[in-house]
């Protein structure tokens, strides 16, 4: 649940209370107040300690207090939206194990390949490539099952679990590689906005939630055919990643953030386009900060990782607190009980 600081304004200075116990310096003047907030999101769920968005991840992180959980959205062959990052199965999951000649002739699994019965049968593993893990201190052990959630699975847990400790945490749902599903002959926007109506996101909002993309016409369409009213969050990557035709760096422009505000009301920043280093240790802050604080739009910075800080950082609270004191609105973390 997002927490509100209550503030008390007094001619001495301001003084915060607050249920995390954070204290705001004292101010020159109100004008000068900008109210700090913060939202810690749990990246593919508490993905630093278990494997990444099985349902150990989802009730560790919820558990740990995370404002928000993340859902990555790839389909299944019948369509079903199932909580996954990659669009192949290779690198977290048993499945060369299970399925090993289920594969395409360029010799990865894809999810779109396996019906949800088949996905059913494979254990979300640890993350791996070239059979090497690629966080060797984390969850190592393959012999651990964890099964694949469906979308519908993981909200309905989500649900649950905020009813039963009175929780209000949120989901923050990526819709993945929409056009590469539309040359697969599917609409993985329609499949996931079907289940997101079948768990009470349409009239009245079952929980908070974002919606996020690194696809603009994804968000556009969401508006324009969904008649989506709910926070969007355009994801803005590096074009080195080559991953797409959009082209990222003029997105991070005045003029790009500047479109961005047509259809967002946020963007997802990778961290090392925020951060751009730490001189005698201080950080060095993009000046695309400053221009979507001026465009009005949030920031959420991605991904915090406690074992794989930028170097100068010395731990992940001191990221955290940094990204919080330069104004970003909240972050991905693997690691959501590290405030």
């Amino acid at each position: 649940m997002t927490k509100i600081l209550v503030y008390a304004v007094s001619f001495l200075g301001v003084i915060v209370s607050s249920a995390t116990a954070e204290v705001l310096p004292q101010q020159g003047s109100l004008s000068d107040l900008k109210i700090p907030q913060f939202i810690d999101i749990a990246h593919r769920g508490a993905s630093g300690y278990v494997p990444e968005h099985s349902q150990a991840s989802t009730v560790m992180a919820h558990a740990m207090g995370a404002d928000y959980i993340e859902q990555d959205i790839q389909l299944t062959r019948d369509s079903v939206p199932v909580v996954l990052h990659d669009e192949v199965l290779d690198y977290i999951t048993d499945v060369s194990q299970v399925f090993p000649e289920k594969h395409r002739p360029d010799g990865h699994y894809y999810v779109v390949d396996f019906s949800l019965a088949e996905l059913k049968q494979l254990s979300i593993t640890p993350r791996h490539k070239d059979y090497e893990l690629v966080y060797p201190k984390r969850f190592a052990n393959t012999e651990v099952r964890f099964p694949i959630q469906t979308l519908d699975e993981q909200l309905k847990l989500i649900h649950e679990l905020n009813r039963s400790r009175e929780e209000n945490t949120g989901i923050y749902v990526e819709i993945k590689s929409p056009r590469w599903y539309q040359q697969q002959g599917y609409d993985a926007t329609a499949a996931v906005m079907s289940v997101l109506a079948q768990n009470g996101y349409h009239d009245t909002m079952a929980t908070p939630i974002y919606l996020q993309s690194f696809d603009p016409e994804v968000l556009r369409r969401l508006k324009r055919e969904f008649n989506w009213e709910q926070p969007l969050i355009q994801l803005i990557g590096d074009n080195d990643w080559g991953m797409s035709d959009v082209d990222y760096s003029s997105m991070r422009t005045s003029a790009g953030l500047e479109a961005v505000k047509s259809y967002a009301e946020g963007i997802g920043l990778w961290l090392s386009h925020a951060l751009e280093g730490v001189k005698e240790g201080q950080p060095q802050w993009s000046t695309v900060l400053d221009t979507a604080d001026k465009k009005g739009l949030d920031v959420h910075v991605y991904t915090l990782r406690a074992d794989d800080l930028p170097e100068g950082v010395e731990s992940h609270s001191q990221l955290r607190q940094w990204l919080r004191a330069a104004g970003v609105e909240g972050a991905f973390t693997d690691f959501p009980d590290q405030k």
